[in-house]
């Protein structure tokens, strides 16, 4: 178990992207294959021995909690009819770890949201992570951050190089090299930066494992891109930040596209869905590509 237990998840956003699936449904609960989004990210967190979940949630977020609670009527239907692989399934959410919910009244910015958790994470480090990233379990980055966060202090930030004309998407890192290959000393943070001012083409994704330090440092952080506190600028306020430079499995399903890509790799991956998954691909991609 991890010295660091505590893991928050900004989970108050408004999913305008993927209207009108989101005017009723949470974007966090929309199917990665056969599990809503949030729950793979859940399941980040406790696989690094990150516990205790604090969500950070909005209005008509209902969903997001009865997901992770017991649905007795559910499970009683399912064992009566001797169904235990799916009875297993249902319980599954809910075992997975102790999870909280605060709600974040203002929509002003992921900072805030990060603010929302300080009477639950206390003087602590504690691990951000945010919903639309989905880490793929075979690459442990949160594991990789939290061993850096207690090895060298301060806070730990993930990183990934992307191509010079995405960005402008990103919170973007001037770094300087460390005698490890993936891990890099962070300099200064810019929120979005237009690419000929970025200082590098590494991007901040989202995960990260922060000092308890970073609440004051919100605090005083007034509101900068777009007019939301934005965490990146509280960072630029700390005396240590490590990135770790990651070169894994991300899928990004908070763009339409990523999210359609996310669930054909991982369903052509699953042993019971993806090999006549994979076969029908085949033909369909030979059919239209003529």
């Amino acid at each position: 178990m991890s010295a660091i237990s505590k893991a928050v998840i900004p989970a108050a956003g408004l999913g305008t992207r993927f209207l009108p699936a989101t005017k009723a449904t949470p974007k966090e609960m929309l199917p990665v294959v056969d599990k809503p989004a949030i729950q793979y990210v859940v399941e980040e967190a406790a696989a690094a021995g990150l516990w205790d979940v604090l969500m950070v949630t909005g209005r008509n977020k209902r969903p997001l909690e009865d997901h992770f609670d017991r649905n007795h009527e559910l499970e009683s239907v399912l064992a009566r009819k001797g169904d235990a692989a799916r009875l297993a399934k249902v319980r599954e959410s809910s075992d997975l770890a102790a999870i909280h919910y605060v709600r974040q009244g203002d929509p002003k910015g992921l900072g805030h949201a990060v603010l929302c958790a300080a009477p639950h994470v206390g003087d602590e480090p504690f691990a951000v992570l945010l919903g639309d990233d989905l880490i793929d379990a075979r690459d442990p980055l949160l594991a990789r951050m939290v061993e850096v966060r207690e090895r060298l202090g301060g806070s730990v930030v993930a990183l990934m190089e992307v191509a010079p004309e995405q960005i402008h998407q990103y919170g973007c890192a001037a770094v300087e090299p460390t005698g490890e290959d993936d891990i890099v000393r962070v300099t200064g943070l810019v929120e979005k930066p237009e690419r000929a001012a970025a200082p590098s083409h590494l991007a901040v994704i989202g995960r990260y494992v922060l000092d308890p330090a970073v609440f004051e440092a919100l605090r005083r952080t007034g509101p900068g891109r777009g007019g939301e506190i934005q965490l990146t600028d509280a960072l630029n306020r700390l005396d240590t930040v490590h990135g770790v430079v990651f070169t894994g499995r991300r899928y990004d399903t908070g763009d339409r596209g990523e999210y359609l890509r996310a669930i054909v790799r991982l369903a052509g991956e699953r042993a019971d869905l993806g090999p006549d998954f994979r076969s029908w691909l085949r033909g369909f991609v030979a059919e239209e590509c003529g």
